[in-house]
């Protein structure tokens, strides 16, 4: 087991500032858990006290039961992954060294370390003709990849998260997040994961845990929340978590309500490039360009038809964001809403147009739940 328990954890630094006040908090074994909250607000000092790197001034941290306090510092670190902003690798040494070296530290020989290291990096997406790199080789992305593999090589049941797609840009950063998401669903770890963004925290947590500053004037904080990421964006604890988690929240709540009811328009206006000089369209009409597969290039006004009969390339505008299969409601509606002709396109899993999605359409939707919901709770309720 590697529940993790805080009970009245408290941190103050010698110079009297005060990090963390009264912590109590219960990780579930086997949990995604994201540690969120604005600089300064004792997130990164809570989790840096769980592998010892910090110590409590007061209060005590269990795994499983057991006090880590009696734990040998360097024995608990070497049994707990660990990844940090930029990887923190060690320069001078390969990818493939990189992978191996917990292992090698826990004893194993370093040809069987760098045998398993091997098979860490396919799982966390890394081409083994990178093994022989050194890190100043590699993009951010490869090293953050890097630094993951390295933290699971020793298969820990615990993963200490740092802030690590920080730094990379808004593309490799979903990337990363989407990776982490699979391989958790596949190893189950307990993960403690820290951040100051939002939807980085309501993407991949299970809980999430929402830290402030307990004096406005001062550093060092508190926990404001402790929640799902639907009840956290639903029913904000107080004004600081309902300010941070933003005024947007009900749009990111969205994210947690299947759109597999929403009803699809069957059939929208479609044509190929090579067909755009015969579409007749009036002002205000849009058409989809499809290429042979059906899969969607943009979309095109009467102006534009115009514009390609006089000999001009044909230039799709954006098609705004696709609904895909399974989807949920704030897909289905930013696909509407980011479509220039107002209809979000479905897509099937091969990404060929499957139909339309209408901003109405996935309001009704939202209706018919929330009316669900309600009858749901009523019928719950003990009659008096």
């Amino acid at each position: 087991m590697s529940e993790i328990e805080f009970h009245g954890v408290a941190k103050t630094f010698p110079d009297g500032t005060t990090a963390v006040a009264g912590l109590d908090l219960r990780i579930e074994s086997g949990s995604f858990t994201v540690f969120v909250g604005p600089s300064g607000c004792g997130k990164t000092t809570s989790m840096r006290m769980i592998n010892r790197m910090v110590t409590p001034s007061a209060g005590r941290i269990t795994v499983g039961g057991n006090d880590l306090a009696t734990v040998d510092p360097v024995r608990l670190r070497l049994g707990i992954g660990y990844v940090i902003q930029s990887g923190g690798l060690l320069p001078h040494r390969t990818v493939l060294d990189n992978v191996a070296t917990v292992p090698v530290l826990r004893g194993t020989s370093r040809r069987a370390a760098r045998a398993a290291a091997l098979e860490v990096m396919d799982r966390v997406g890394l081409d083994r003709a990178l093994a022989q790199r050194y890190p100043a080789q590699l993009s951010g992305g490869q090293q953050q990849r890097v630094g993951v593999a390295r933290a699971l090589a020793a298969d820990p049941p615990i993963l200490l998260m740092d802030e690590p797609f920080s730094a990379v840009d808004p593309v490799v950063r979903e990337e990363l997040q989407a990776e982490m998401l699979r391989l958790q669903s596949e190893l189950r770890k307990t993960i403690v994961f820290v951040t100051h963004d939002i939807d980085e925290a309501v993407r991949l947590g299970d809980r999430i845990a929402v830290f402030g500053h307990s004096d406005p004037n001062a550093n060092g904080g508190s926990l404001r929340q402790y929640d799902s990421p639907r009840d956290l964006l639903a029913q904000p604890a107080d004004s600081f978590v309902a300010e941070f988690v933003g005024r947007d929240r009900g749009y990111r709540g969205l994210s947690f309500r299947t759109a597999d009811d929403a009803a699809l328009i069957g059939e929208i206006h479609t044509t190929t490039i090579e067909n755009l000089a015969q579409v007749r369209l009036e002002t205000g009409d849009w058409a989809l360009v499809v290429d042979p597969d059906r899969k969607p290039l943009g979309w095109i006004d009467a102006a534009g038809v115009d514009a390609v009969r006089a000999g001009e390339p044909p230039r799709p505008a954006a098609g705004g964001s696709l609904y895909p299969p399974g989807g949920d409601l704030r897909q289905a509606l930013d696909a509407a809403i980011s479509s220039p002709s107002g209809i979000g396109v479905a897509v099937d899993d091969s990404g060929a147009v499957r139909g339309g999605i209408a901003a109405p359409a996935v309001l009704a939707e939202l209706s018919r739940q929330r009316s669900a919901e309600d009858k749901a709770r009523c019928a719950a309720e003990p009659r008096g």
